[in-house]
């Protein structure tokens, strides 16, 4: 090996990368604008340990302002009673408090409903009606799961396609297929079809595969999951086709597709749920494909959702799809 070539090499490609302004751009700025979206997202004290859940907080006595200021003890209003209960089971909410009608739930399996319990008795004089659920606590595991195999359909969709695509076009191949009757609907399509036959196998083995040794807490059906893991590869391959439809630089197209995927795995609620940020940070996120991805898988896994009572996920990734694909065969260019 010349040490003088591969100082050359390693020069002359540092300096290619320097030229290409747009890349260099986004390099830059992407990170800034992760540091600046985390430092939003969890901008104030959010040093918690306890969740409580509050059914008509705009009802608060005097006698409750005591237990509702504890530090450390997120207090998260409810508006569906029935889905707040079902997280006290579950061990996601340690108590359950009706300031309006002066009732509250506990888990009695819980250790932090237990102590919220007791911290809530000895901070008031009411008399408070106490309603004892009980239930299983969900496994991390089993709540990040769905969001781990939506974020590996993600990044297979966007990179899988959108760099190659870019890469083909940079080659010359694009160009030779231009001379053929093929449309850029036909290629497009071809493209999301195969991508999606990949996408969907490995997915079915990582799940079954991991599952024998884990055994996920799986309530729903295994056909519902499988479509919504189908639909959501639909939408994220024609996101890629899209940012694809026109870039020649495969270092452009690897920082857009890193601009759109790096705020989609930490804003869409893969690794934490997004109850306690900030609210504009939670609607923000429902632009992503992966939020109702993630958000409807999770719905089947864990709460044995039927594919009717995830429809709202499944009516916008059909529509992003749609549109990410119409988009894209509109732009797109061969050469």
């Amino acid at each position: 090996m010349s040490l003088r070539r591969l100082l050359t090499l390693i020069y002359t490609r540092n300096k290619e990368f320097i030229r290409d302004r747009s890349s260099l751009s986004w390099n830059i700025i992407m990170p800034v604008f992760i540091v600046a979206g985390f430092a939003f997202a969890f901008s104030g004290e959010f040093v918690t340990k306890y969740k409580v859940g509050i059914i008509h907080s705009q009802d608060t006595t005097t006698s409750l302002t005591t237990f509702i200021s504890t530090k450390y003890t997120d207090f998260i209003p409810i508006e569906n009673i029935d889905d707040a209960i079902t997280k006290v089971q579950r061990h996601q909410l340690g108590l359950l408090l009706d300031v309006k009608n002066l009732r509250y739930w506990t888990n009695s399996d819980s250790a932090d409903g237990y102590f919220l319990e007791k911290l809530l008795l000895a901070s008031t004089s009411l008399k408070l009606d106490k309603q004892t659920v009980s239930g299983k606590e969900i496994r991390y595991v089993d709540w990040v799961i769905p969001g781990i195999l939506s974020m590996n359909i993600m990044f297979s969709a966007l990179f899988g396609v959108g760099y190659v695509i870019v890469r083909y076009r940079k080659n010359g191949m694009l160009k030779r297929l231009k001379a053929t009757p093929v449309t850029a609907l036909e290629y497009l399509s071809a493209q999301v079809i195969s991508r999606l036959i990949l996408i969907m196998v490995i997915t079915i083995f990582i799940f079954y595969s991991t599952n024998y040794f884990i055994g996920y807490s799986m309530h729903g059906s295994h056909l519902s999951l499988f479509l919504i893991f189908a639909l959501g590869a639909i939408s994220m391959i024609s996101l890629g086709l899209l940012v694809a439809a026109r870039i020649t630089s495969e270092e452009t197209a690897g920082g857009l597709l890193n601009l759109l995927s790096w705020p989609m795995m930490f804003l869409s609620g893969v690794w934490f749920s997004l109850e306690g940020t900030n609210p504009i940070v939670q609607q923000f996120a429902e632009i992503f494909p992966l939020t109702h991805v993630t958000a409807a898988a999770r719905s089947i896994m864990i709460d044995g959702a039927h594919l009717v009572e995830v429809s709202y996920h499944i009516i916008i990734l059909s529509i992003q799809s749609a549109i990410f694909l119409l988009i894209g065969a509109v732009m797109f260019r061969w050469e």
